[in-house]
């Protein structure tokens, strides 16, 4: 899944535009839900910031996840300990197609019912 091909997904499902709220890192997306919660942060980051081999940038969804979730999922390709977030609770995944895009999707709405209030949150 591409960064565009995310924004896209969480306008159409959440009906969520993105916030660039910083100067010193425009392309730094973040998501809110409808009371103002983060839900998703999209950024732009070198390779090696995450660990990863070659040159050049790469684009990464950090969310909210569930702490035995996030211990079972790192160390897969394309998960890694959040980056710049609380890791007790929150997951960086590579927007590099390494993760199939109905696990990123799924991901996202994970953590967009984590940040909901309690009494707003999908009866499962």
């Amino acid at each position: 899944m591409t960064r565009e091909q995310l924004l896209a997904f969480a306008r159409e499902y959440y009906g969520t535009f993105p916030d660039y709220p910083w100067d010193s890192t425009p392309d730094a997306a973040v998501l809110r839900n409808e009371f103002g919660k983060w839900y998703g942060l999209v950024m732009n980051l070198p390779r090696s910031t995450m660990g990863l081999k070659g040159e050049g940038k790469i684009d990464i969804l950090n969310v909210k996840s569930d702490p035995m979730l996030i211990s079972s999922l790192i160390g897969q390709g394309g998960y890694f300990p959040a980056y710049h977030m609380n890791k007790t609770y929150w997951i960086s995944i590579a927007l590099d197609g390494t993760v199939p895009n109905s696990e990123v999707e799924n991901m996202l709405d994970l953590s967009y019912q984590l940040v909901l209030p309690k009494s707003k949150r999908k009866q499962n």
